[in-house]
């Protein structure tokens, strides 16, 4: 397979497009659409790709790549589904939609791989997790997954889990700028100036990760070699555990669990 079209060329469809540029493909393999013809014009002149319209991805491409917003779905399907060339790999980015969907509205054995990407695909640093649908095969997922690994880390999981994951890591990376924000306000706070509070918050937050990514220890035990008896790290913890910080994490990712799971139910025949 070589021609691979991206249906949406938003920050994900972007970054996934210069991903695989710099992963080797040449530009003159991949196609886009975009309904925004300033955009458009600015991405070809960028890197080189060129601007096609659905019926021209779907006659050109061996891979179409769903990056379009779930709501806008439904006229994208019915506008797919007629001039599908048959054996074509559908790739689902967008938050939400089995590959049941996807099978109901294009032609009879389409293949259909459901993808959860994240935001820190436009630095290369993804955490991407794949579905096979009923009619894609060992070789689609390893396809999808050699395409994703030019922008971060891939995982194969069950679609029953994609919810799940969704919640995870889909929407992870908000919850970690969230706590930096916190974080850095806190430092305002105390008297310490917005951009230095940011570089110390930020720089730790790099810091920790790369321990995590690199190391082989638990986050219990790399937490509490920062915890002193009756020290200052133990203090911050009795009140992060006072005001409920843990239990409020499981119930928001649990709630955006929920809300994956509600927003495939919206396209159910």
């Amino acid at each position: 397979m070589t021609k691979i079209a991206v249906l949406g060329a938003g920050k994900i469809g972007e970054a996934l497009l210069s991903g695989l540029l710099q992963g080797g493909r040449a530009a003159s393999d991949l196609l886009f659409t975009e309904k925004h013809e300033s955009r458009a014009r600015a991405l070809t002149e960028q890197y080189g790709f060129e601007a096609v319209t659905v019926s021209g991805a779907a006659a050109q491409a061996d891979v179409l790549v769903v990056a379009v917003k779930p709501q806008d779905i439904e006229p994208l399907l019915v506008e797919l589904a007629p001039v599908l060339r048959p054996g074509t790999l559908i790739v689902s980015l967008c938050a939400g939609l089995p590959t049941a969907l996807y099978e109901r509205r294009l032609p009879e054995g389409t293949p259909v791989v459901r993808v959860m990407p994240n935001t820190p695909m436009v630095v290369g640093e993804a955490m991407s997790a794949v579905s096979g649908g009923s009619n894609a095969t060992p070789e689609h997922l390893k396809i999808v997954e050699e395409l994703l690994s030019t922008v971060g880390k891939v995982a194969v999981v069950p679609e029953s889990q994609q919810d799940a994951v969704t919640a995870l890591s889909g929407s992870g990376p908000a919850y970690f700028f969230y706590l930096v924000e916190a974080m850095i306000d806190a430092g305002i706070l105390l008297g310490i100036p917005r951009d230095l509070a940011s570089q110390l918050i930020i720089q730790s937050a790099v810091g920790a990760a790369t321990m995590l990514a690199e190391g082989s220890s638990h986050p219990v035990i790399l937490r509490e070699a920062v915890t002193s008896p009756a020290g200052t790290t133990i203090m911050a913890i009795r009140e992060l555990e006072k005001h409920g910080v843990r239990a409020a994490m499981l119930a928001a990712i649990e709630s955006a669990r929920d809300r994956s799971a509600e927003l495939g139910r919206q396209h159910e025949d």
